[in-house]
């Protein structure tokens, strides 16, 4: 790796943590700089902006996640736990697509629309085939599947833990995503 790539991808790691936690409207070129031990000019060198890194560590982080979990429209209830483990393995990932939802608004990901048009084309034969989730439309189920296994995140607010439910562990939370799948179907 040459010392350009090194330095990228140290800004990259330091870019994520600091809009994960901050968003793009509250994250800080110099502190991406410094966490990255790099010249906050490089930042602009190699990525133009600030709204520009955010982009690269978008499609670094949500879209590979997006391509990380295979859709298997045949088999939605082992779907939805494979996405709830992968967020749990990644909570970054949740936190950047929140930001992005909250601050960029109805502006389409950077390869998002494809997949989800692709998940629901899927879906959708699915649902012709094997008469699953016939109740709900293409779009209705894969939006309940989706916040379904994504319950338990941190930027759902009804699905932070409280103290009363703390004996649950992640694999009870695991089979009762899979579970409620399974029932909506």
């Amino acid at each position: 790796m040459s010392r350009a790539d090194a330095t990228k991808a140290r800004i990259l790691q330091a870019a994520t943590d600091e809009f994960a936690t901050h968003g793009i409207a509250g994250a800080r070129v110099d502190r991406i700089a410094k966490a990255a031990a790099a010249n906050k000019n490089l930042i602009y060198i190699y990525f133009c902006s600030k709204d520009q890194l955010f982009d690269a560590v978008f499609d670094a982080h949500v879209t590979h996640g997006l391509h990380s979990v295979p859709f298997t429209a045949d088999n939605l209830p082992e779907y939805a736990g494979r996405l709830f483990d992968y967020c749990q393995a990644h909570p970054d990932v949740i936190r950047l697509a929140t930001w992005h939802r909250l601050e960029r608004g109805d502006q389409n990901p950077t390869g998002a629309m494809p997949t989800r048009d692709t998940k629901l084309e899927a879906l959708a034969a699915a649902q012709k085939a094997n008469n699953i989730g016939s109740g709900f439309s293409t779009t209705a189920l894969l939006t309940l599947v989706l916040s379904i296994a994504l319950a338990w995140n941190p930027s759902n607010a009804t699905g932070m833990s409280t103290p009363e439910i703390e004996t649950e562990t992640t694999d009870d939370r695991r089979r009762a995503i899979i579970e409620a799948v399974r029932r909506l179907l």
